[in-house]
Parts: structure tokens; C-alpha cells; sequence
């Protein structure tokens, strides 16, 4: 007699979709326990060195260096150091040095938008160049892109250059205690709302995928894909770069970029979009936590990266028509 055989899973039994769910609710929680871990100790050193920094006076001290290019940009000179930290680091970086500065809001917004164009440019440029684009022709569009975007949204905030050093010595007389506690409440308030906001999206994600719906992003999306000057082959990568960022997503955009024969446009236009507009759910929903407006977090970068992508078409049609003309 024979044995008998096993039922296929059926996809839409309450069981497996209750294992399907608490395997993703696990694997959120892990995965973001183990990024708030991974981002608390970028944060916690370097807010309290900034803090120590802002207490004895000397982070007012050295900007002058800077202050040409921060005028370039209508910032103060202050702005470098949270500017330069999310380049060269993250985004974790910066948010770590405008917890304990005294920026404006509008000065913020600025710093923020630039920084979520133009982060971790050293590392995200190498898994940008090794899927599909020039790594020096990346960055240089992205910090041009940054500084663009920034020039622009300055005409609607008015005044963002002004010195918050002037602030800095209304705050001076602190003794190091006071200093030290403002420090840690601080910065213990903007942890715990961090933890929430990286549980909460990681676990939204790792559900998605548990259950097999991240397949209808997908298609959600490809109908946008000429709007944004992409190829619809490239939605799982556009979807993927946008959802969890360059870094997180690096695995599977190296992978696919080698598998499935995009052309050399196809992928030189997806780059140059992700590279300005990725990792659009974690990272303006950190700077949200500062009280900056979501519209400035979101929108920007999203039209920059849409302009550039069709400014990019707009010049490889000029050059077809240039070789194609006769003389």
C-alpha cells in the first residue's frame, strides 16, 4: 500500500497565513533591533562628542573654513559638520549632530534634503559602479543634484543662513552637568522614537515579504516607470533601491543587474535615479522624528531624481540625432 501523499500548501489557509505573518513579525523585530543597535552606536558616540563640542565652544570655532561653501548653499558655516558626516557616513551621522546644534527648522530641512541625495557617498558609489554606473559619474551628478535641489527649496524658507553660534552663547553658561543631562534627554528622546520608527518599518517590510505581497508593489509601480524616465524592466530594482535603500537592497541589485541584460541606458538611467531618490521609507521617516515637514523630506528628491533621469534622455536623443545628421 502505498503511502499517502501530502496536500500542496494552500496559500490561503488562516494557519499558513498566521505562520507566514508571525515569521515576518519575528524577522522585523530582529531586523530592527539589530539596525537600531547598528545605528545607536553611530549616534550615541558622536552626539555626545558634538555635545562636548558645542559645550566648550569650540564647534563655532573652525567653520569659518567652510563658510564660503555653506554660503554656496545658504547655510551657516555650522552646517558643514552635520553636512560632511551624513556624505562620508550616513544619514544616522547627521541626525546624531542635529539633535545637540541649534539649527532652525528651515536650516534643517535644507541639511536634511541634502544629505538624503547625498550620503554614504563612498560606499554607495562602489555598489553603484559595480551594478551598472561610472562611480565618479554618479557622485558627481548626486552632489550636483544635492546642491541644485537645496539652492531651490532656500527660496521658499526664507533666511537659512543666518548663525546659530549666536544661539550657541545664549546657551553657554551651562555648567558640564547641565550640559551632560541635556545631552541625555535629548538624545534618549530621539533613540526611543528611532526605535519605533525602524521596528515599525522593518516589521511592515519583512511581513510584505513573509507573505508574498511585496510581488504587488511591483506591479503597482510599473505603470510609473515612464514617468520617472525608467525602463518598466527595472521595477524590482527601482522598487527595491526605493524601499530599502542602496546598502540594504546592494545584494539584490548586484545580482539582478548581472542576470538580466539591461542596456547600458537602461541601467545608467535607473542608477542615477536611486542613486538621488532611495531608501524613501526609513530615512525622511528619521528626520520626521526632528520635526521636519514630510512634503520637504519626500518631494524634492523624488522631482530632482525625475528631472535628471529625463534630463539624462533628453541628452542621449540630442546625441542619436547629432551622429544621425548628415555631415
Amino acid at each position: 500500500m502505498s503511502a499517502p501523499q501530502k496536500k500542496p500548501v494552500d496559500s490561503q489557509n488562516p494557519s499558513t497565513f498566521k505562520d507566514r505573518l508571525k515569521q515576518g513579525l519575528i524577522a522585523g523585530i530582529k531586523k530592527g533591533w539589530k539596525s537600531f543597535l547598528w545605528m545607536a552606536r553611530i549616534l550615541l558616540p558622536l552626539s555626545l562628542a558634538v555635545a562636548l563640542l558645542k559645550w566648550s565652544g569650540w564647534l563655532y570655532k573652525a567653520d569659518f573654513i567652510l563658510e564660503p561653501v555653506m554660503r554656496l548653499i545658504n547655510l551657516p558655516s555650522e552646517a558643514a559638520f552635520p553636512i560632511i558626516s551624513g556624505v562620508f557616513i550616513n544619514i544616522y551621522a547627521t541626525i546624531a549632530i542635529l539633535t545637540v546644534v541649534p539649527f532652525s527648522i528651515a536650516q534643517m530641512t535644507l541639511i536634511a534634503v541634502f544629505t538624503l541625495i547625498v550620503h554614504n557617498i563612498i560606499t554607495e558609489a562602489i555598489i553603484q559602479h559595480n551594478s551598472g554606473i561610472s562611480g565618479v559619474k554618479i557622485v558627481i551628478i548626486r552632489v550636483l543634484a544635492g546642491i541644485v535641489t537645496v539652492l531651490i527649496l532656500s527660496l521658499f524658507l526664507g533666511d537659512t543662513s543666518q548663525s546659530v553660534a549666536a544661539v550657541a552663547e545664549a546657551t553657554k553658561q551651562e555648567t558640564f552637568l547641565q550640559a551632560m543631562k541635556t545631552w541625555g534627554a535629548d538624545t534618549g528622546w530621539m533613540l526611543l522614537k528611532i526605535l519605533g520608527i525602524i521596528m515599525g518599518i522593518m516589521i511592515a517590510l519583512e511581513c510584505l515579504a513573509s507573505l508574498g505581497w511585496d510581488n504587488y508593489l511591483f506591479r503597482f509601480f510599473r505603470p510609473f516607470m515612464k514617468v520617472l524616465g525608467l525602463s518598466d524592466r527595472t521595477v524590482m530594482l527601482w522598487v527595491t533601491a526605493v524601499i530599502f535603500g542602496l546598502m540594504y537592497g546592494s545584494a539584490v541589485i548586484l545580482e539582478k543587474t548581472k542576470q538580466n541584460g539591461f542596456t547600458k541606458s537602461e541601467l545608467e538611467r535607473l542608477h542615477i535615479s536611486i542613486g538621488i531618490n532611495h531608501s524613501m521609507v526609513e530615512d525622511p521617516a528619521l528626520y520626521m522624528a526632528l520635526g521636519i515637514g514630510a512634503f520637504w523630506l519626500f518631494v524634492p528628491k523624488l522631482l530632482t531624481a525625475i528631472t535628471c533621469v529625463q534630463g539624462y534622455q533628453g541628452i542621449e536623443w540630442l546625441q542619436k540625432r547629432w551622429k544621425k545628421s548628415p555631415g
